[in-house]
């Protein structure tokens, strides 16, 4: 058997992804349109092109079948950078980092609150985030510290299922495509067999029936992996939500009301005496003023 090169594509993007997915897709297509017909399409073709047989023998490009089948290709490569990044980007030590918890507890039980503040600014994950909105609010009282860690962990919780949420859509989306072109084929078997009146060649009615099947396999083979790896991710940023938000209750415990010596009270007093100095000093400063 006569092998045909594929002709290179002179395809430029800035994307190197998106790039090497159009040259990739477009040498492809022009590789089988360039075969001639006496040249059968092989087993790996049918997964990258539908082909419909003519009466003469020779092959044609089926185009909406074909444009189905590349878009489904083009999901699966998007699909593929979307499980790393989702794989990545939520990993648990990076949303509970287990050193982050264990610094901050020691910080808290040995009163370095200002210093816990500070740390958890810039620090800890998500974990550090959640910590810092608590004790932000630490002179409002511990309910009020409890409030704004639970808001920070549910606004945290959503932005990051909100990220993965593409791979949902993918999932859905996917074998709707495959099941359009399941229908599409068919419907194009059918019209062979009318056209032939009945008694359709097996070859000919190959063309429909393949691209029935061929998108139905793209369709599945995104869908798979993708709301597989949704669910699992899903429930990764949802355990480590709630065990953060039980690392955290823990810390604050310290924090409930418990007389002078809380650190809420101690907090609280710091707060009153800042805002005492700035009134003072603009008193001071409205009197100068009043003189002069």
């Amino acid at each position: 058997m006569t092998s045909y090169s594929l002709p290179s594509i002179a395809t430029r993007t800035t994307d190197h992804g998106t790039g090497m997915s159009t040259r990739l897709v477009a040498s492809l297509a022009a590789g089988f349109i360039a075969a001639p017909a006496c040249a059968g399409p092989s087993f790996a073709t049918a997964f990258f092109i539908s082909l419909d047989q003519l009466p003469d023998g020779g092959v044609r490009v089926d185009w909406i079948g074909s444009s189905m089948i590349w878009v489904l290709i083009a999901m699966s490569m998007a699909s593929v950078a979307l499980i790393w990044i989702a794989f990545t980007a939520n990993r648990v030590s990076d949303m509970l980092p287990p050193s982050a918890v264990e610094h901050m507890r020691a910080m808290v039980s040995g009163g370095k609150f200002a210093e816990a503040l500070e740390w958890s600014r810039t620090k800890g994950g998500d974990f550090g985030r959640v910590i810092h909105a608590a004790l932000l609010a630490a002179p409002a009282g511990h309910d009020a510290m409890m409030q704004a860690a639970e808001s920070m962990t549910d606004e945290l919780v959503v932005r990051r299922l909100r990220k993965i949420e593409v791979l949902n859509v993918f999932g859905q989306v996917a074998p709707m495509i495959g099941l359009f072109g399941t229908v599409y084929g068919m419907i194009v078997a059918f019209f062979t067999i009318a056209q032939m009146g009945g008694t359709a060649d097996p070859v000919a009615l190959a063309g429909g029936i393949g691209t029935a099947l061929v998108t139905t396999f793209w369709g599945l083979l995104i869908a798979i992996p993708a709301l597989s790896v949704f669910a699992v991710v899903r429930n990764r940023i949802d355990a480590a939500g709630s065990e953060g938000a039980r690392e955290v209750e823990q810390i604050l415990m310290r924090f409930r009301p418990g007389g002078a010596g809380s650190p809420v009270a101690a907090l609280r007093a710091e707060a009153k005496s800042a805002e005492a100095a700035i009134g003072a000093s603009q008193s001071n400063a409205n009197n100068t003023g009043t003189e002069a």
